[in-house]
């Protein structure tokens, strides 16, 4: 077993990070050997760089690779001086980066909408550090998409002016989604959508699911890892997906478009408020015991700490709304993939069907509609989601949709 083991699908993409390793393990060993001098700048063949940028569609183990990357420069195995590759996933290095209990490795994921300046200036202020155990000083960005253009405008200084034993790792969709002033800095790999069989292979391994139910979590997810893992692991998000699936047979009318529409809300506005009942209780007991709230005072808190209760509340609403955001497009794929097998299924192709549990209701709309409307109905999704990405009223958006969906 390796670090390498959880990144499904994307050899290449293992092969050029344990090189990266192996290099970056020599520039640590060969500033060791000159009194502990500082890492200089690798030189122009090395595979090892301070910034890089992971991007790849959802689901591909953007996030995975960075961390499985940030593992493997803390490696201390001793196998290394005997040629091995760094990243042996046994190591004190290793372990505790994969667990997120390493000194030197920071992951930076964020459950808010943005990502601010404030939090980036700490970023950075951390990226200037020594790294405690003398090898790497690794900041994983999960969703470097989300940084607002004053935070990535922080970030372009960190990157341009490294420390020299600081290595960024930043995570997003697409070259897009990050400043080019940025991603032109990084060194780019470009993750693919990991094969369904690969996913669910992996499901049965590491997570020990039944392999028929392995197998239909990956297809209907179509290579999302952590969707796939989900839907296998959670009966409720299963009941979600086949609610949603039910959608394309209720909107034969507007009576019908409006009340899925409004189902559709709902089951986001249900999501968000199970994660609320799962963290905010958690996270607002911890702060009221750090701030002092004492026991026998009914709860008050000592004076001067009612901001900070405060900053917790409005993040947790910032929270709600994302989760919310997140389910409903979750929702919205689900639509897409649906309207892609009844495209499929027009046109006579081969491709494997993503929700062949539904054949029967695929078929029905296949056969009642041309491939035009089809089209047209999978436009209609995506500018749906579009209309969320753009702030409009949620409910009005997915109104749209379906009368959309009707009329397409």
């Amino acid at each position: 077993m390796t670090v390498w083991d959880d990144l499904v699908g994307q050899d290449r993409v293992a092969a050029q990070l344990s090189a990266a390793a192996r290099d970056a393990d020599a520039l640590v060993t060969a500033a060791g050997e000159v009194a502990d001098g500082p890492v200089g700048e690798p030189m122009a063949s090395s595979k090892m760089t301070h910034a890089w940028l992971f991007t790849g569609p959802p689901g591909s183990g953007r996030a995975t690779a960075a961390r499985a990357f940030a593992a493997a420069l803390q490696c201390v195995s001793p196998d290394r001086a005997l040629g091995g590759a760094p990243g042996c996933g046994f190591c004190d290095g290793c372990h505790t980066a994969l667990v997120g209990t390493h000194a030197d490795v920071e992951v930076v994921r964020t459950d808010m909408l943005t990502i601010g300046v404030k939090e980036t200036r700490e970023l950075v202020r951390r990226a200037q550090l020594s790294p405690a155990g003398g090898r790497w000083q690794v900041i994983v960005m999960e969703d470097a998409d989300r940084l607002t253009e004053g935070a990535g405008n922080v970030l372009l200084k960190a990157v341009e002016e490294p420390a020299p034993r600081t290595v960024w790792l930043l995570c997003a969709p697409s070259l897009e989604d990050v400043l080019p002033t940025i991603r032109s800095r990084c060194r780019l790999l470009t993750l693919r959508t990991p094969p369904v069989d690969a996913v669910a292979d992996i499901l049965v391994r590491r997570d020990g699911i039944d392999p028929e139910l392995a197998a239909s979590a990956a297809r209907a997810t179509q290579g999302h890892i952590g969707r796939a893992r989900r839907l296998a692991t959670d009966e409720r998000a299963r009941a979600r997906r086949a609610a949603v699936l039910k959608l394309p047979l209720r909107v034969d009318d507007v009576g019908g478009c409006l009340k899925a529409a409004q189902e559709l809300i709902d089951a986001a506005a249900e999501d968000a408020k199970q994660v609320a009942e799962e963290v905010d209780t958690k996270e607002t007991e911890e702060l009221r015991a750090a701030l002092g709230a004492a026991a026998g005072t009914g709860g008050r808190l000592p004076r001067g700490t009612a901001g900070a209760m405060k900053d917790l509340q409005d993040r947790q609403k910032r929270r709600a709304t994302r989760t919310q955001r997140d389910s409903l497009d979750l929702a919205l794929t689900d639509l897409t993939a649906f309207y892609r097998d009844v495209l499929a299924l027009q046109l006579g192709s081969q491709v494997a069907l993503a929700n062949t549990d539904v054949r029967d209701a695929l078929e029905r709309i296949a056969s009642g509609s041309k491939p035009e409307r089809t089209l047209r109905r999978i436009e209609a999704i995506t500018a749906c989601r579009q209309a969320l990405d753009s702030n409009v009223a949620p409910l009005l958006a997915v109104e749209a949709m379906t009368m959309a969906l009707r009329a397409g």
